[in-house]
Parts: structure tokens; sequence; C-alpha cells
């Protein structure tokens, strides 16, 4: 269900999707807890900070805090911030990270290769299959390398916070073939492994349901690509 509150918007949890297929998401780990999941539009170019809530111990994490750093603060107004976790460290997704870690005193997450490619500090590195505890939450760290080396997806249970790893209609924006080339193997052999009913909500846009991109993703997929193929690039079409 969705909820539009003071220009931001809550998502309250689902039970569409069962336990099995989400714990099969996330390892051995099963969300029994409710997570509260808000979003807001922030930038001049709109980019989608999010707020991951425990709703039995309002205990929350910022995720890529992009700028109005006011508004950021609003989506965790009334909750102990754990955390601020980056899906990368591209400016428009790290503008206001100094004003909420400053907020907040929240330590930073964020993978080392980000950090290392674009200068952005951290306090503790992310990697592969990390579990991040919000209140009685269990947020899952997964490594979706391409749009950036770095890139890192967080699975809350059936819903998860993608970055520019993919949106609605195509993959994240990439620089260069090979860049591109790793953004097809990380949907191939991660995101698109992930069940139907899987929510994802990307950096950027609206979100999407991995069911409902799959037979475009699919289509592409057989229809192959040629070797020198990047950019902003969509399932239907090339725009470089």
């Amino acid at each position: 269900m969705q909820r539009s509150y003071h220009g931001w918007v809550s998502y309250a949890a689902s039970t569409r999707s069962p336990v099995s297929r989400r714990a099969s998401m996330a390892g051995k780990e099963v969300y029994p807890m409710v997570a509260i999941l808000r979003q807001a539009s922030v930038g001049p170019w709109p980019m989608n900070t999010y707020a991951v809530i425990c709703s039995a111990t309002k205990h929350s994490a910022v995720v890529d805090p992009g700028a109005d750093p006011d508004t950021i603060l609003s989506l965790v107004e009334a909750t102990q911030v754990e955390m601020i976790l980056l899906t990368h460290a591209h400016r428009d997704h790290v503008g206001a990270l100094a004003e909420i870690k400053a907020a907040t005193a929240a330590p930073v997450y964020l993978h080392p290769a980000d950090a290392e490619k674009f200068g952005v500090s951290y306090d503790r590195p992310l990697e592969d299959g990390d579990i991040l505890r919000v209140g009685e939450l269990r947020i899952r760290a997964v490594h979706t390398p391409g749009h950036t080396p770095g890139m890192v997806s967080f699975v809350i249970d059936h819903r998860v916070l993608v970055g520019d790893t993919l949106f609605v209609g195509g993959p994240g924006r990439t620089n260069s073939p090979e860049e591109f080339a790793v953004t097809m193997r990380t949907l191939q052999e991660i995101v698109f492994a992930w069940p139907d009913e899987t929510e994802f909500y990307p950096g950027h846009g609206p979100s999407g349901v991995i069911g409902a991109e799959r037979p475009a993703f699919e289509a592409f997929v057989a229809r192959g690509w040629p070797p020198n193929l990047y950019g902003d690039v969509t399932w239907n079409e090339i725009v470089r």
C-alpha cells in the first residue's frame, strides 16, 4: 500500500510474497517484522532517497541521501537513525551525506570499490552478503556491480533497493562496453534470479516488479547486443 505524507511516499509491506520466497532471496534470514519503506524525490535531477524503518522499534536507516537534507530528515522523524546506507557514491546520491551524518551521527556504509573510485569517506565497508540490523529488521547487502564497481542493492524482504542497477524499462547507465557487460552479468546472474513478485526500488523514477520486467529483459538477451554497446540503454531501444 502507498501513502503520501508531506511530499514523501510511504510504502507499507505487502503480504503477497510468502516468507519462504523472502528467505530464499536473503539466505537463511527470515523477516517476521514489518519494514516501513519511505521515499522522497530530491535534488535538481530528481533521485530517490529512501528510509527503512523497523515498525517495532522505530529504528531506521537512510539510503542514498542525495539532496534536500530537511526533506530526508522528515522521512526519519521520530525514529532513531542507526545507519546511512549508500548504494553507490555518485554525486547525485551523496549530495546531502555530510548534513545527514552531522544531524544523525549515524555511521556511513559504502562498498570500498566506490569509496576508492569516487573519493567518498565512509565508516564501515559493505560487502556482498552482509546482514545489516536495523532494530529487529535484517537487511541484506548484495553486490550488483556495473553502473559503478561498488554498486550495492539492499534486500529488505520482497522489496529491494537497487540504486541505479535497474530501472523500469532498462539497466542503469554505463560509460563503457566493459561496464555494460558487467551490468548484464549482474542482471542475468543476480537480479533476474529473484522471484517474479520481487519489487525493486531504483535510484531514479518509479518502482517496478521483476516479473513485469522479465519478458522485455529476456527478449533483449535473446536478441543479443553489439559488443560496443553502452550508455543509456533500454530493452527496446538505444539512446547514446
